[in-house]
């Protein structure tokens, strides 16, 4: 039986991982410690395995935001990592290389969600043809969503 092996990072490179073993369940929090740390409507989380990370390029600082709770992140970049409480660790699913099956199955902290989340998908589609083409001609100085034996710490040099 093969076990499986999971990878990701921040969006600079500066900061990467390897999970073996089976995550828990994936979930997103609506507390405000977790608005305010993704920068966003709510924090998306995953349990990792008791003993199955590593750290394959640095490793995050950590923010100590309450008493229990400690959230782990890239210096370089910002990128949101970590959730640290006592009963374990989560990784910011984001952070994932892929993300595909890691929907989240349960809300936490629902109570204080934003009133308006539940309809922010409800909201018209942006599709300006015009838009779209400008987008494709960006270059991403983000870290691939794989592992690379080397990347710069401040993404690509021009």
């Amino acid at each position: 039986m093969t076990e499986t092996i999971r990878t990701g990072g921040c969006q600079c490179g500066a900061v990467r991982f390897r999970l073996k073993g089976k995550l828990g369940r994936p979930s997103i929090c609506h507390c405000r410690m977790c608005q305010k740390a993704f920068g966003g409507f709510f924090g998306p989380l995953v349990t990792a395995p008791e003993s199955g990370v590593e750290w394959t390029r640095n490793e995050p600082n950590y923010f100590q935001s309450s008493v229990n709770i400690s959230r782990g992140f890239c210096s370089s970049c910002g990128t949101p990592l970590t959730y640290r409480h006592p009963g374990g660790l989560e990784i910011a699913i984001g952070a994932f290389d892929d993300r595909s099956d890691l929907a989240p199955q349960i809300q936490v902290n629902y109570a204080a969600r934003l009133p308006w989340v539940t309809t922010i998908f409800d909201q018209p589609v942006h599709d300006d043809p015009d838009y779209y083409s400008k987008q494709e001609q960006i270059i991403s100085f983000q870290h691939p969503d794989h592992d690379t034996a080397e990347w710069p710490t401040h993404g690509l040099n021009l």
